[in-house]
């Protein structure tokens, strides 16, 4: 069986896809073994506990600094043996140290089609801008925010009448669809990162990711 960790600050919606995804087998052999947390509060431990997976918090105010938290990180981290360490819905910028260390297990999903909208408010900026298209990214973790090589993207439509509400359930829904595909993907051993490129069936992605009908 293979371990994933999972990182949260929050609600957990896609931690919840994930382990609904071990369970069911889709994402075949795995299990999520652990779930941490810099939000003593975040909801996303209450779904740990109730799936049986070990759920712990890290305070961040009982660090001295970013580095020496994201130390501890790495060790509470590597006591799992994890082959695969997710972020959902992590608000944490993580020290090049942590970056570093799980350097091609560690991948994150961005509610933008990146590289457009790093970092937040994503939803707002979109609606704000008048496109008319937006959506989400799964994306291997570099020491760039949100600039690692993007492994697959869903597109959602934007309508006039859309509230910000309306924008973000129509790309959670397509978070909770991709996120546990490419977790499976890599856990198969079918992707990779590879000089700073996503490959996936020995063939290098384009810079926004699978497309399937290319």
């Amino acid at each position: 069986m293979k371990n994933i960790v999972v990182l949260i600050s929050g609600n957990g919606s896609n931690l919840q896809a994930i382990i609904d995804a071990c369970q069911a087998n889709t994402i075949k052999n795995a299990n999520v073994v652990a779930v941490l947390s810099n939000k003593a509060d975040a909801y996303g431990l209450e779904r740990a506990k109730n799936a049986g997976v070990q759920a712990i918090n890290l305070m961040v105010a009982d660090y001295e600094n970013r580095d020496a938290y994201d130390k501890a990180m790495i060790e509470q981290i590597d006591l799992f043996k994890p082959d695969l360490v997710i972020l959902a819905g992590y608000m944490r910028i993580l020290s090049d140290e942590f970056v570093r260390h799980f350097q091609g297990k560690l991948i994150n999903i961005h509610p933008s089609l990146l590289p457009k909208y790093q970092g937040l408010h994503t939803h707002q900026r979109a609606l704000d801008a008048g496109d008319e298209e937006h959506g989400t990214s799964v994306h291997f973790v570099t020491e760039e925010l949100d600039g690692g090589p993007v492994i697959l993207q869903a597109k959602v439509p934007i309508f006039a009448e859309d509230t910000i509400e309306d924008i973000t359930a129509r790309v959670q829904l397509q978070e909770h669809r991709i996120y546990p595909l490419v977790t499976n993907w890599f856990l198969q051993q079918r992707l990779s990162m590879e000089n700073d490129q996503a490959v996936l069936d020995g063939h290098v992605l384009p810079s926004h990711g699978y497309a399937a009908d290319e």
